[in-house]
């Protein structure tokens, strides 16, 4: 899918949104609620980044959970199924709407922590309590209605721990044909969040479910720490080549999210070193939480310049 050609992913669809819906980063829904109060404001920010030129739009099912739509909505569990399944289509709405009909759209499906509105995601810390049938089961529902509703793959993104990647590429087994890639939070250059080795989770992954993946790498960690995570991966005899196994990139603007406070320490977002993570093997490069669609569209001029047949 991904290993002769660079796809350009989008930007951080909850921060984007968060700058015309204030009450966004309060909600314990997240960006997710408004697939149920806003989706207009949804189909807005993706089509802000398809007119940046993203060729990969990601759903905004991120923290989106039947128990949370459910307990935050007051809706029946049929009505959160169909919420999850309405991120896909407004996704694929604005692909169709700008005339990109080859636009990839990849279901999002972040880690259990993401739904415990505690920044558990960025530590890994619901990981120690719970068994992998448990997260198989509360993951299930969700990539269900993602699959259903025509994800072109799914983007397991932002995971803090090994544990519950492998949890979930063993679930994928269930759904034969589904693609996905695997994307770790790393809070060093060489650890995931939760403290797992990074080159060792990934080698993991690729040897659990190499069917089901097309890609593995990193999101929402800071940018300076991609290029040694991925110089990591081509180290390790365990991980393929990325001519096998592609890698995927979309750091966050390097600032540091704190809960009950936000985002904080916003720097200035420099010139990332994008052909360099190419030349390591990225293969789909985009943004995560702080980067909008005029950086996206920086990135995409980026990649145009470059010939990968010539690296």
């Amino acid at each position: 899918m991904f290993s002769n050609q660079v796809k350009v992913c989008d930007g951080g669809l909850g921060s984007t949104l968060a700058l015309d819906v204030e009450s966004v980063n309060s909600d314990p829904l997240w960006s997710a609620r408004l697939l149920h109060s806003n989706p207009a404001a949804i189909l807005k920010v993706h089509r802000d980044f398809v007119a940046a030129g993203s060729d990969i739009l990601v759903s905004a099912s991120y923290q989106a959970s039947v128990k949370g739509f459910v307990e935050q909505l007051e809706v029946t569990v049929e009505e959160a199924l169909g919420l999850i399944q309405k991120s896909v289509l407004l996704a694929r709405t604005a692909a169709q709407d700008a005339g990109k009909n080859d636009t990839l759209v990849a279901g999002s499906v972040g880690p259990y922590g993401a739904c415990q509105n505690d920044g558990s995601e960025y530590t890994g810390a619901h990981v120690s309590t719970m068994m992998e049938e448990q997260l198989m089961n509360w993951h299930r529902p969700r990539i269900q209605q993602l699959v259903q509703a025509g994800a072109s793959l799914l983007a397991v993104e932002t995971l803090p721990a090994v544990k519950e990647a492998l949890a979930v590429l063993r679930l994928l087994k269930e759904f034969p044909g589904t693609k996905a890639w695997i994307s770790f939070s790393c809070k060093d250059s060489s650890h995931t969040n939760a403290g797992d080795d990074f080159p060792n989770a990934i080698a993991q992954c690729c040897t659990a479910n190499p069917e089901s993946l097309v890609g593995v790498g990193v999101n929402c960690s800071c940018p300076g720490i991609v290029s040694s995570l991925l110089e990591s991966l081509n180290k390790h005899s365990g991980v393929p080549p990325p001519t096998v196994m592609p890698r995927v990139v979309y750091p966050n603007s390097g600032e540091i999210w704190v809960a009950g406070q936000g985002w904080t320490a916003a720097p200035t977002l420099q010139q990332w070193p994008v052909k360099q993570w190419i030349q390591l093997g990225a293969r789909v490069v985009g943004g995560c939480c702080r980067v909008g669609p005029d950086d996206i569209r920086g990135i995409v001029e980026t990649v145009d310049k470059i010939d990968i047949t010539t690296l």
